[in-house]
């Protein structure tokens, strides 16, 4: 039988917890070191500089400063217990008796102890919850935040401050594996917060990834809202959009799409039907990724996600309505539930396949597609969609807003990229080099292919803070490109080949003049730090100079 947590009064905390959400949805464009749902669990800003939106990068950005070390103190005298090793029984003990209403300070301290003196550094994870959980008051009674730092302190050797988001990169660092029960404890002390946390979060399920390193977003299951197959505008009917707002465009079997910007950075996620397909456009403002998935899954299954509250490396952990299986929004595959380890049709593991979208102007994306639908402002929701009003001034700082450990100085933490894969390749390329470049003929994964860019493009906007200005990324479109090299043509949106023969650009594939195609390829844009986060093998485009 579980014991009581240490629950605030049930409605005072849905009453608390429906304002953090809101206090989310409106900062939500805080960086690191002022993040709404942890006021006082700060990150140290990087030292490195933004580039200003259209200025080129020509220098490297410093490294991140080390975490600083501790305050000098007093080492704290523990209570005396046994030093035995912790079996696998007693460790779930220890943790449940941690956050435990009717336990009480000196059976807390007393756990404590007993972690120390046996000095199990499996409960370094646990700790670093407690950190959290009493930092934030999710548990408003228990002890000292002090306490159970100086105890994490004790059982790694590790000289750092208290600062919880520094233990975070510390422990993505280690090899560390948290005590058998981990994960069912944590989704019981999330429940707190949102109780379908603790469904998400269960010992029954099998995970792929580290569930230390699940965070809480500051919002709960759905309440950043996904748009589920939102009305649509024909563009006579649109008068809401000025002619250089940034929009994604995705276009499918003769029938195109523009979802502007300023309204998906408040659901960040729509389920959608272009051109008879179904479609999850999966949006994750915090690493600058949006990504367009098939629904129907290589298993068979049409699936529809919605968002869960929870972030992995800074990316958002999307849920599926089938089986409330937790998937990676970056990577399109089922990381936590029913579905890890499922295998498609074809024998291989699970994966969503992608589709093209692209970043690109309104007015650019009707000239090229006049018969395209533009994406209703009356969703239902009361939001403020206007530029800048959601993540803008998260999108104008160098930062990020939670910590990710598995981080590059090839680049700035946030510096666009435009991301490949095929098979297990993965390659990226900096958005202003693109730009630059204008045509990069490439070789990736031993297939020739080449990358048109129209056009790179800033938001200027009105952020909780003030007027921002912010890049947004770049008009990106990829294509095979068979023995041929391209060159840019005399007008956008056309390439020529060595023969000079004129070839245009399309959704679907370069076209030539008589009628032969190259098919598109599926990439999306990125920040750099997103994109390393998760395939920190990956190859840098580096320009062809």
């Amino acid at each position: 039988m579980s014991r009581p947590y240490l629950l605030m009064p049930r409605v005072l905390a849905r009453t608390a917890l429906a304002a953090l959400a809101v206090l989310a949805a409106l900062a939500a464009a805080c960086t690191d070191d002022e993040a709404a749902p942890e006021p006082a669990t700060t990150v140290a800003p990087a030292t490195q500089t933004q580039p200003s939106p259209t200025a080129e990068a020509t220098t490297p950005p410093t490294e991140t400063p080390t975490p600083s070390p501790s305050p000098t103190r007093e080492p704290r005298v523990w209570p005396e217990a046994s030093s035995a090793p912790i079996g696998d029984a007693e460790a779930l003990e220890l943790m449940d008796t941690l956050t435990d209403l009717e336990a009480g300070e000196e059976a807390w301290r007393l756990a404590l102890a007993r972690i120390v003196h046996a000095d199990d550094d499996r409960f370094a994870a646990v700790l670093i919850e407690l950190l959290w959980a009493r930092d934030t008051r999710i548990l408003r009674d228990g002890l000292d935040y002090l306490e159970y730092y100086d105890a994490l302190k004790d059982i790694t050797d590790a000289d750092i401050s208290p600062n919880r988001h520094y233990w975070i990169r510390w422990y993505g660092e280690s090899d560390l594996e948290p005590p058998p029960g981990f994960t069912g404890w944590k989704g019981r002390l999330l429940s707190i917060i949102d109780e379908q946390f603790g469904e998400f979060l269960s010992d029954e399920h099998a995970s792929a990834i580290r569930v230390e390193e699940i965070l809480w977003g500051g919002v709960l299951v759905d309440s950043i809202p996904p748009l589920e197959f939102p009305d649509m505008l024909d563009p006579e009917d649109v008068d809401y959009l000025e002619p250089d707002e940034a929009v994604f465009g995705i276009a499918i079997n003769g029938e195109a799409h523009a979802y502007p910007l300023r309204i998906l950075d408040w659901h960040e996620m729509a389920n959608i039907e272009v051109g008879g397909v179904p479609i999850s456009l999966a949006y994750c403002t915090l690493c600058g990724a949006a990504i367009a998935y098939d629904d129907r899954g290589p298993d068979g299954v049409t699936y529809n996600f919605g968002t869960s509250g929870f972030l992995y490396r800074s990316n958002k952990l999307m849920y599926d309505r089938n089986t409330r299986t937790l998937w990676n929004q970056f990577t399109g595959e089922p990381v936590l539930g029913e579905l890890v380890g499922k295998l498609d049709l074809e024998g291989n593991p699970l994966r969503l396949n992608l589709l093209p979208v692209v970043l690109s102007t309104y007015s650019d994306w009707l000239a090229r597609h006049p018969d395209t639908t533009v994406l209703d402002i009356n969703t239902g929701y009361a939001r403020l969609y206007h530029p800048g009003a959601a993540y803008g001034h998260y999108f104008s700082e160098p930062d990020t807003m939670f910590p990710v450990w598995l981080r590059s100085d090839d680049l700035y933490l946030k510096q666009y990229v435009y991301g490949l894969r095929m098979g297990g390749a993965r390659k990226a390329y900096p958005v202003d080099v693109l730009a630059e470049e204008r045509v990069v003929n490439d070789v990736f994964n031993d297939q020739p292919i080449v990358l048109v860019t129209e056009q790179t493009i800033d938001t200027f906007g009105i952020s909780r803070v003030g007027p921002v200005l912010y890049p947004s990324g770049g008009e990106v479109r990829a294509f095979e490109r068979g023995e041929r090299r391209f060159y840019p043509g005399p007008e956008d949106g056309t390439v020529v080949d060595a023969t000079g023969a004129e070839w245009t650009v399309t959704e679907d594939a370069l076209v030539g003049p008589n009628g032969e195609r190259l098919e598109r390829i599926s990439g999306h844009l990125a920040f750099w730090f997103g994109w390393y986060a998760f395939f920190p093998e990956t190859e840098l485009y580096a320009g062809s100079r």
